[in-house]
């Protein structure tokens, strides 16, 4: 993860470029879908978190990092989501490993990771993110994970920073994921 500039709050621009997601989607009649651009856009700032997090989630990192890019890359000549989805469907590679559906699959599970996680770190108390980050990976990301990857996340969980920590890497104050509306955002 490349270092954060210290006037940079990637908290921040991660909940408003998802509530600036949501507006636009809200304000589009029902049935409208969600255009891939400022989606991947609003996803590749979620980057950074998973670098913050230390060697448990550097697989998950470069992981999303791919997918995200791969999103970005697609928007260049795919507007919307369910035009991607249906482009796959079509071409029978839904379940193909390179496929954008999958991708995107991938990404939605780095986000369902990273809003569960803010969750568990809100609902816990103390200066440890070792309980709320292996429940938010037991919950989201291990089912879907082999013995093998489960085991080093496992081991890598003793190698977090703490909550202060991450905050400081993040450049946020030690009570900032109360202030900004992080995980109703995602």
């Amino acid at each position: 993860m490349a270092n954060l500039n210290s006037n940079e709050k990637p908290l921040r621009k991660i909940s408003d470029a998802f509530k600036e997601l949501a507006a636009t989607v809200n304000s589009q009649p029902v049935g409208a879908d969600v255009e891939v651009a400022p989606f991947s856009h609003a996803c590749s700032l979620v980057s950074p978190l998973f670098g913050c997090l230390g060697i448990a989630f550097k697989f998950a990192e470069m992981d999303y990092v791919a997918k995200v890019h791969d999103l970005a890359e697609a928007s260049k000549s795919i507007g919307t989501l369910q035009t991607m989805l249906d482009r796959d469907i079509e071409g029978n590679c839904v379940r193909k490993a390179s496929s954008h559906t999958r991708n995107l699959l991938r990404v939605k599970r780095g986000l369902d990771m990273v809003k569960v996680l803010f969750e568990q770190i809100i609902a816990t108390e103390g200066n440890s993110l070792k309980d709320a980050a292996s429940k938010a990976y037991a919950q989201v990301l291990a089912p879907h994970h082999g013995w093998a990857i489960r085991k080093a996340v496992a081991a890598g969980m003793y190698a977090l920073p703490t909550r202060a920590q991450l905050l400081s890497k993040l450049n946020e104050d030690g009570e900032c994921y109360l202030m900004y509306p992080l995980v109703s955002a995602i």
